[in-house]
C-alpha cells in the first residue's frame, strides 16, 4: 500500500500545476478528476503521475502489484509509455516507425528486458558452484552495431539491439562473468529464425526465456555465434561465450570477461559511448 499513498499524495500537485496551462487542457483535467472513476485509477492521471516519477521501473512494478485494475492499466498502457519514454530511439525501430503498433512478447517483458539482469544458471558452455541472481540495473545501453557483431553473414540484414555485458565476480574464478541481453525486431520475420527452423534445431529443455517465459534456441548448438566478432565486442574468451533467443526475440546470454590492463581500461573508456541507440 506504500505506493498506493505515494501516488494518492502526488496526484494533487500534478493537477494544480495542469490547470494553469491552456484552457482546453484544463478542461481534460477537470473531466478527468470528475470523472465516476476514482482519480488514481484514471489514466491519464497515472500517466501524469509517471511522468513526474521520470517512468521509474520500480515503481510501476509497484503499482502493477497493487489490484487488478492497476495490473490491467498497467499492462494496456503504462508499460508501453515507459518504453517509449525510456529507449526511444529503440522502440520507435523495433515499432518500425509505426506508432501503435504491437511489440512481440509484450510490452512488460520489453521494459523487463530494458531495465532487468536476468543473472545466470549453469550451462553446457558455463558451469557456476552457484546460480547468480538478477536484479535491476540504474542504466542500460543498448547498441544496434554491437548486434550486429552476433549475427552470422547469412543473417546480417536482421536488426538486433544488444545490451553492454553486466559485471559480475564468478566465486572461486579468476575471471569476472558478463551477462547481456537483446532483442530483435520482427524475429518472426528475421533470417536467425529462418536459419534456426532450417536446421532443425530443438528447444533447450530446461531453459525458458527470462523475460516472457517462452521456449528459447541455444544459439551454440545452432552454431549461428560468430564467436569471433562476439568476443571482440564484449571483450571476453572465444569459447566462453553463450547466448540463448526465445521464440519472442529476445536475447539473453552469457560470457567470460577477459581482465583489462590499465592501458586496455583507459581505450575502453575513450570509446566509451559509440554506437549507443536507446536509454
Amino acid at each position: 500500500m506504500h505506493i498506493y499513498m505515494r501516488l494518492q499524495r502526488i496526484i494533487p500537485p500534478i493537477v494544480v500545476v495542469r490547470m494553469s496551462e491552456s484552457p482546453s487542457q484544463r478542461r481534460r483535467v477537470h473531466q478527468a478528476t470528475e470523472s465516476s472513476q476514482s482519480g488514481i485509477f484514471n489514466e491519464r492521471i497515472l500517466v501524469l503521475v509517471f511522468e513526474s516519477l521520470k517512468w521509474d521501473i520500480r515503481d510501476l512494478c509497484a503499482t502493477a502489484s497493487v489490484n487488478h485494475k492497476l495490473r490491467a492499466v498497467s499492462k494496456r498502457l503504462l508499460w508501453r509509455e515507459l518504453c517509449v519514454y525510456r529507449a526511444p530511439r529503440m522502440i520507435a525501430t523495433l515499432m518500425d516507425g509505426v506508432p501503435n503498433s504491437r511489440i512481440c512478447g509484450g510490452w512488460q517483458s520489453m521494459a523487463k528486458l530494458l531495465f532487468f539482469c536476468c543473472g545466470c544458471e549453469s550451462t553446457r558452455c558455463i558451469r557456476l558452484s552457484q546460480p547468480l541472481h538478477g536484479h535491476f540495473m540504474k542504466e542500460s545501453r543498448f547498441s544496434k552495431t554491437s548486434g550486429q557483431s552476433f549475427l552470422t553473414k547469412k543473417c546480417r540484414g536482421d536488426v538486433l539491439y544488444l545490451s553492454d555485458p553486466c559485471e559480475h565476480p564468478a566465486r572461486g574464478k579468476e575471471y569476472d562473468l558478463g551477462i547481456y541481453r537483446g532483442v530483435f525486431r520482427e524475429f518472426k520475420k528475421s533470417r536467425t529464425r529462418e536459419c534456426l527452423i532450417n536446421r532443425r534445431v530443438e528447444f533447450e529443455e530446461k531453459i525458458r526465456c527470462p523475460y516472457c517465459g517462452t521456449r528459447v534456441w541455444s544459439m551454440t548448438a545452432a552454431r549461428l555465434v560468430p564467436k569471433k566478432s562476439a568476443a571482440r565486442r564484449l571483450g571476453s574468451h572465444d569459447e566462453g561465450l553463450e547466448y540463448f533467443v526465445c521464440l519472442n526475440g529476445h536475447l539473453h546470454g552469457t560470457c567470460l570477461l577477459v581482465p583489462l590492463s590499465s592501458d586496455e581500461d583507459e581505450a575502453a573508456d575513450d570509446e566509451s559511448g559509440d554506437d549507443l541507440d536507446g536509454q
